[in-house]
């Protein structure tokens, strides 16, 4: 089973995914304050000695924990190059044509070589030829434009980015409301 379930916190704010062995310790411990979504799993446990009743769990899409608050606005998310492809649509921000993850290649806007940082705000996705094209060189030294801005998402965009080919439609529903107002992700539908 690939579901995942949206971890909120009490306060509603999304945590992480779950998978669903997670999920279910969660509940049985009694830490779910509350759910959200449809129902996405029933999972069948043992069977009572007394009464020879089978236990069932009915995991929700959603659901929101007990415990600390962390505080995940301002935290920026780890930058990897599938969540890079992802941000960018798979499309090289230089020729502006789709690609498959294995051609592309993350490329700094302001080269590593001339003191730019790897970062979400100065990276973007590109295909091998534009990156060999504009090799360690300014946009304007040659004449290359980007055809949208890096950006770096916020907390509950990347969880959409780093789980979007298992992403259920309510998970969805909830999130995009706290996506970031530059983020390109508002009109995707994973």
């Amino acid at each position: 089973m690939r579901e995942r379930i949206l971890r909120l916190n009490i306060a509603g704010a999304p945590i992480e995914w779950l998978d669903w062995q997670d999920a279910v310790t969660l509940q049985a411990r009694g830490m779910v304050a509350w759910t959200l979504g449809s129902p996405c799993m029933t999972v069948h446990g043992g069977r009572s000695r007394l009464t020879g009743q089978q236990t069932t769990l009915i995991l929700h899409s959603i659901m929101a924990c007990d415990g600390r608050i962390h505080d995940l606005a301002n935290r920026i998310p780890n930058l990897t190059n599938p969540a890079l492809f992802r941000r960018d649509q798979h499309l090289c921000l230089y020729c502006g044509k789709a690609f498959l993850d294995k051609e592309l290649t993350r490329d700094h806007v302001m080269p590593l070589s001339r003191g730019g940082r790897d970062h979400w705000m100065n990276v973007v996705t590109a295909c091998r030829r534009c990156n060999q094209h504009k090799g360690n060189r300014l946009l304007d030294e040659i004449g290359m434009e980007l055809l949208a801005l890096p950006y770096t998402p916020n907390h509950a965009e990347y969880l959409a980015l780093t789980n979007s080919h298992r992403i259920r439609s309510d998970q969805m529903e909830f999130l995009r409301p706290i996506f970031g107002r530059q983020s390109r992700l508002r009109e995707v539908l994973f």
